[in-house]
């Protein structure tokens, strides 16, 4: 394989990986062998590793993203390392028990050191590292009990350190920088290993390198997911000291170019870490008495200095992506450096516009309480005359925690702090803040403050009305006017029909007994009818 390459190259690695690594783990080569391709610049003729291919510009965005894990979170530009807490949150799956693990996942970590594994997970048995920046493969040797150690998309340059690993039976090694193809001969004490997967390593474009691999590993049964048949391997042994010559000649011709590689790459890293710092003298104004006159300048002029620093770190951050750069380990682990300064970058820029904000106008100038509503809460002012006070609903968030407000009653205003946001506003009249009270509400959460007025006032009592019927009333208010009343009898024989008592005894002297229309109208009529009739008065009446 050609050394050079470009950053865009990690997309088509990133697209290797991610239908096999990303999700569980399966056999990477099986998702690799016809797209691993894209990375690599076959040729017709013989492989030449010295010959570098034209090298294209970098990309960013989405095809960068396989740098820092695929798009997964950044980390601090510091090297990662394995961390026992590390371990314990990628071991959920056993109860966070790293003792017993015997499957763990470490992918898009970018974990740069591969450590402490073989002491804390003695019983591991699949292990899963791909797509981070670990370099060599080493503190493994005590494992054991592992059967699978994929490790593809990193940037191995050899395989070692993989002999005390007795049980392994599949090696994972796909889209890595391995060139020492002799270095494979290490894996000849792993007499259990069946399967290896080297795609996408410059060891593949060797001439005859599948022929030395599969003479080389007798146990081996599959290579780059092609099963290894038994002709195959006798052919490869009949020509392996001819084949086993041409490696040796194309490893040293590609060791002699990655020497050049890690050189040009110190001496480009060099070259920007200086500009780099000249920027920022040039930009901070060190040593430069007429630097503050200058600043003072640019802030008259409205900020025209920050917009020339941002147009110049847009220039740089293009020219980054567009410039032409092989693809080594050393460039991937550029680009992961590059994206990790700019991410902190913009998060010191975001903290700072944090630390920065604009106080809150509370209080003018001239002593004036402003109305102000930060949270944006909905409330209501009530004026309760009966019990000579002010309410003040508040409509704070329902599972807001208590401890979060903090309530201000001034005679003239009240002020709440909502999770550090001001609400205040000017109160209508003054209140006694020494006998105000606040209440929150356990169902609706909303705040009720009750604030007495200052100014008290005398009101008359009122008597206790019950709730009586209209009829009722009606014989209440009679019955007291009868009770006021004297009362007498009335003898009106206009308005009553009784017989008039006094003139009984009168009307029988005259007239006699019987009813009083049988009785004759006159005396005399009874005189004349009668001609010897004699009065006589001695006589009692006959009856």
């Amino acid at each position: 394989m050609s050394a050079h390459g470009v950053r865009s190259s990690q997309s088509a690695i990133a697209k290797i990986a991610k239908p096999s690594y990303l999700m569980g783990g399966q056999s990477s080569a099986s998702a690799g062998t016809d797209k691993a391709q894209t990375r690599l610049s076959p040729r017709a003729a013989g492989p030449d590793p010295t010959a570098a291919p034209p090298a294209r510009p970098r990309r960013h965005g989405s095809e960068a993203a396989s740098c820092n894990g695929g798009g997964g979170k950044l980390r601090g530009a510091a090297m990662v390392r394995i961390t026992e807490d590390l371990v314990r949150r990628c071991a959920e799956h056993n109860d966070c028990e790293i003792f017993s693990l015997e499957e763990i996942s470490l992918h898009q970590q970018e974990i740069e050191k591969l450590e402490y594994l073989d002491k804390w997970c003695r019983d591991l048995k699949i292990l899963y590292l791909q797509n981070n920046l670990i370099p060599k493969i080493e503190n493994v040797g005590k494992l054991k009990k592992l059967e699978y150690l994929n490790v593809a998309l990193n940037n191995i340059e050899r395989i070692e350190n993989l002999e005390g690993c007795e049980e392994l039976k599949k090696l994972d090694l796909t889209a890595n920088f391995i060139g020492e193809l002799s270095s494979i001969e290490a894996l000849k004490h792993n007499i259990h290993l069946n399967e290896l997967f080297l795609v996408g390593n410059p060891c593949t474009e060797f001439e005859g390198y599948r022929q030395f691999v599969v003479a080389t590993l007798h146990q081996l049964k599959c290579l780059d997911s092609k099963q290894i048949e038994r002709s195959e391997r006798i052919q490869a042994l009949q020509n392996y000291p001819e084949v086993k010559q041409k490696i040796r000649e194309q490893e040293q011709a590609y060791l002699l170019k990655r020497a050049r590689e890690k050189e040009e790459a110190q001496r480009r890293m060099q070259e920007r870490k200086d500009k780099k710092q000249n920027q920022m003298e040039s930009k901070l104004g060190i040593d430069r008495p007429d630097s503050l006159q200058e600043k003072e300048k640019h802030q008259a002029e409205g900020g025209e200095e920050q917009e020339s620093w941002r147009t110049v770190e847009d220039d740089e951050d293009k020219r980054f992506w567009e410039e032409p750069t092989p693809y080594t380990p050393e460039s991937r682990l550029e680009t992961h450096r590059y994206i990790e300064e700019k991410r902190r970058a913009k998060e010191n820029v975001r903290e700072s516009k944090k630390k920065e904000k604009p106080l809150w106008t509370l209080v003018t100038a001239e002593g004036k309480v402003l109305n102000v509503n930060v949270p944006k809460l909905h409330f209501s002012l009530k004026d309760d005359e009966g019990n000579n006070q002010i309410i003040l609903d508040l409509a704070v968030y329902r599972h807001l925690d208590t401890s979060l407000l903090d309530i201000d009653v001034q005679p003239t205003y009240v002020r709440v702090m909502v999770k550090g946001k001001p609400f205040q506003f000017v109160l209508p009249e003054e209140v006694k803040p020494d006998s105000s009270s606040a209440k929150r509400s356990q169902t609706t959460g909303h705040l009720v403050i009750s604030m007495p007025k200052a100014k008290e006032i005398i009101l008359p009592k009122q008597k206790a009305t019950t709730s009586v019927k209209h009829s009722d009333c009606n014989a209440l208010q009679k019955n007291a006017r009868r009770g006021r009343q004297v009362e007498k009898l009335e003898v009106d024989p206009s308005k009553y029909s009784f017989p008039d008592i006094t003139k009984i005894i009168q009307e029988k002297e005259r007239i006699g007994l019987g009813p009083i229309k049988l009785q004759p109208e006159k005396t005399a009529d009874t005189k004349n009818s009668y001609a010897d009739f004699e009065d006589n008065e001695d006589i009692p009446l006959l009856i």
